[in-house]
């Protein structure tokens, strides 16, 4: 069977955000013959004007205000201005940003619809969002307690110690999928890397994050920590390296060459050679190598064991004789 890429949905994640939040901080900076400042944010065009969820503050009270930084919070991207007053977007699935010049128009981009033009002194962001679906949203927040009160609550996974770790894996009873990608218990974990994350730990992702013992879950903490680590140092390195040499991360996707399960049904492990499978529901689907995680088990695709019912192979065994049949 070739390898089969199928396009499913993508929200930026850890990494992708990450990336984002530091390339763009380096860009909120004017440096001149007086040395450096702090750039102020002058204009926000919305192209989309559903793009904007919040009605406090207003637009015309963020304008003018030096941008202090950035920050992530979860899978958001945050711009921190002067005053406690913070912009704060949210990609979901089809948003993307763009570093341009000043006065970039959002409709500029070609294959892309432009949402929102934020103009900077140093330069334009662009909020683009290709889908007929618009999901990406922009909030404009007063004070870190109301910033807080965005926040889902999920621990930074690079941040906690084992303890923690498993305290959160326990705390209620799901699978480890649902688990990773849980904005409540973990932060910025989603579809794509939630899929490597298991398989860098052999691990199923319908097992109960209730029933891991303590190896499986020393063992799964150590895969999160380092599939998001060499992934966020991966896109830096993607990002200098990409055209036209900027520096920005423009090839945000929801496929990456170098992955080992995510996106590759069909395609080997290239851990053991077994082909990639695959759970498929709604706009989503769960990668895993049954030979590597599930001892060989394949897990009932939703549609497919309806379907098949009693025919649905239990194993790879199973899957090779029914091909041959």
């Amino acid at each position: 069977m070739a390898h089969t890429w199928r396009y499913h949905a993508l929200v930026p994640e850890l990494p992708d955000v990450t990336v984002y939040v530091e390339r763009l901080a380096e860009r909120l900076i004017v440096r001149g013959p007086e040395g450096a400042r702090p750039a102020t944010l002058d204009g926000i065009r919305l192209a989309n004007p559903f793009l904007l969820r919040s009605v406090s503050p207003r637009v015309d009270e963020v304008l003018g205000r030096a941008a202090l930084g950035t920050r992530r919070l979860g899978k958001r991207v945050v711009i921190v201005l002067e005053g406690e007053l913070f912009v704060v977007i949210h990609l979901m699935i089809a948003g993307r940003l763009l570093w341009e010049a000043r006065g970039a128009k959002p409709t500029a981009i070609p294959r892309r619809v432009g949402a929102a033009a934020f103009d900077f002194s140093s330069g334009t962001l662009l909020l683009t969002e290709a889908s007929t679906k618009k999901r990406a949203s922009l909030h404009l927040v007063r004070g870190e307690a109301a910033l807080a009160a965005m926040d889902p609550g999920g621990l930074e996974p690079l941040a906690i110690d084992l303890a923690a770790f498993e305290g959160a894996l326990r705390r209620e009873r799901h699978t480890l999928k649902r688990t990773l990608t849980d904005p409540r218990i973990f932060s910025g974990i989603g579809n794509a890397y939630s899929d490597e994350i298991l398989h860098r730990a052999r691990l199923s992702p319908i097992a109960m994050s209730t029933s891991l013992d303590a190896e499986s879950a020393a063992r799964l903490l150590l895969a999160t920590r380092a599939v998001l680590t060499e992934w966020t140092e991966r896109l830096r390195a993607e990002a200098d390296a990409s055209p036209p040499g900027d520096g920005w991360p423009r090839k945000v996707t929801a496929f990456r060459e170098g992955m080992a399960v995510h996106g590759r049904y069909g395609a080997p492990c290239p851990s053991c050679g077994e082909k990639v499978q695959r759970i498929a529901y709604a706009e989503h689907e769960t990668n895993y190598c049954a030979a590597c995680q599930t001892g060989g088990r394949l897990l009932a695709d939703r549609s497919l064991s309806r379907l098949l019912r009693d025919d649905w192979p239990r194993t790879l065994d199973e899957l090779e004789a029914l091909k041959r049949r």
